[in-house]
C-alpha cells in the first residue's frame, strides 16, 4: 500500500516521504480501515510515540497521522460492534502506525459508525479535535449553562470545537487568537475576542473556565482570572501556576465511542462544524509538514474515495 512515513527523527519535516509499505495485520480487537481521509498535526514529529512503541522500542518507519475516516475492510479476532463494509471514524493509537496510508489497523474501541450523510473529509477534522474540546470543558472542567469559558486559540482545531461546544452548553464564551481571528471566532459564536497581540489578557476579567491549547506565558497568567472554584484546563503542558482558589488540570485526549457518536450528531444537525483549510491528496502530505504560511482551518488528506 501507499503511505506516508518517517524515518529519521533529526531530519524533520525533511524525513517525511511518501512510500510503498505492508499492509497491516489486524490484531486481536482490531480492525483493518481503508482510509478516505485523515488528518495529522505537524507537531507528531516531536512526539515520542512517533518513534517508538510503548516499551520504548525503536519503531521506524513509522506511518504518522492519527485522525481518520473511512470504510472497514477486515476484521481482527474477537472484535465485535464493528462490520466489514461500515463507513467508521475516529483516531489511531499514538504509538502505533497512523492514519497517512491506504489502510490502518485501529483497536475497535477507538471508532464509532459514521453516518451516511457526513462526508469523509469533514469526518476526519472531527475525532481528536472534537474529543478533546468535549472533555476538556465536560469531564474535566464540569461547563455548564450560565458560566464564563475563556478559550484560547478559539480559532484552531481544539479551539473552534470548544467555541462552538460552550455556547451550545449555554455559556458566555470569550475566544482569544490573533487579530485576523476575530471574525471567525465571533462567527462561531463567542460573545467577545481578545486579541492576544494587541489586548490585555487580564481585561477577560474573571471566568469558571480556561482551556488553554497555547502553554507558556499565556498559560501561567490564565491561572489568576480563575474565580474561586472554576478550573484551569490545559492540553500544552503541566501548569506551573495554578489558580488561587480552583483546580489546573492536564490532560490527553483519549478515545470514546459514545462522545464521537455524539459529535457526529452535532454535526448532523448543525450545531457544529469543523474549520477545514485545505484538502490535499495523499502524494501531497509530506509537503504539508513543512511550516507554511498561517492559512485558518485544518489540512484533511485525501487518500482515497471510499
Amino acid at each position: 500500500m501507499q503511505a506516508v512515513a518517517v524515518r529519521d527523527r533529526e531530519a524533520g519535516v525533511e524525513g517525511v516521504f511518501l512510500t510503498d509499505m505492508p499492509r497491516p495485520h489486524a490484531a486481536e480487537n482490531d480492525v483493518i480501515v481503508r482510509v478516505s481521509a485523515a488528518g495529522f498535526t505537524r507537531g507528531e514529529l516531536d512526539w515520542p510515540g512517533t518513534w517508538s512503541d510503548r516499551a520504548g522500542r525503536d519503531r521506524t518507519p513509522s506511518v504518522p497521522g492519527h485522525e481518520l475516516s473511512g470504510v472497514v475492510v477486515e476484521l481482527g479476532y474477537g472484535t465485535t460492534g464493528l462490520s466489514v463494509g461500515q463507513r467508521v471514524f475516529g483516531f489511531a493509537d499514538w504509538c502505533r502506525d497512523g492514519s497517512l496510508a491506504e489502510y490502518t489497523a485501529v483497536e475497535a474501541r477507538n471508532l464509532a459508525p459514521l453516518p451516511a450523510d457526513i462526508d469523509h473529509t469533514t469526518a476526519a477534522a472531527l475525532p481528536i479535535s472534537g474529543l478533546t474540546a468535549w472533555q476538556a470543558l465536560f469531564d474535566h472542567a464540569r461547563l455548564a449553562a450560565g458560566r464564563t469559558l475563556l478559550v484560547h486559540g478559539a480559532a484552531g482545531g481544539v479551539g473552534s470545537m470548544a467555541v462552538q461546544l460552550g455556547r451550545e452548553a449555554g455559556a458566555r464564551v470569550i475566544g482569544t487568537g490573533r487579530a485576523d481571528d476575530r471574525d471567525a471566532v465571533l462567527g462561531l459564536g463567542a460573545e467577545a475576542f481578545l486579541d492576544l497581540g494587541a489586548d490585555r489578557l487580564e481585561d477577560a476579567g474573571e471566568v469558571d473556565v480556561v482551556l488553554d491549547v497555547i502553554g507558556g506565558d499565556i498559560l501561567d497568567r490564565s491561572a489568576a482570572l480563575v474565580r474561586s472554584g472554576g478550573t484551569l484546563v490545559t492540553i500544552a503542558a503541566p501548569p506551573t501556576v495554578r489558580p488561587k482558589d480552583g483546580r489546573a488540570v492536564f490532560f490527553v485526549v483519549e478515545p470514546d465511542r459514545a462522545q464521537l457518536a455524539g459529535l457526529a450528531q452535532r454535526l448532523r444537525d448543525g450545531r457544529l462544524r469543523p474549520i477545514i483549510g485545505s484538502v490535499r491528496p495523499l502524494s501531497e502530505a509530506p509537503a504539508a509538514f513543512a511550516p507554511r504560511q498561517r492559512v485558518l482551518g485544518r489540512t484533511i488528506i485525501q487518500v482515497a474515495q471510499v
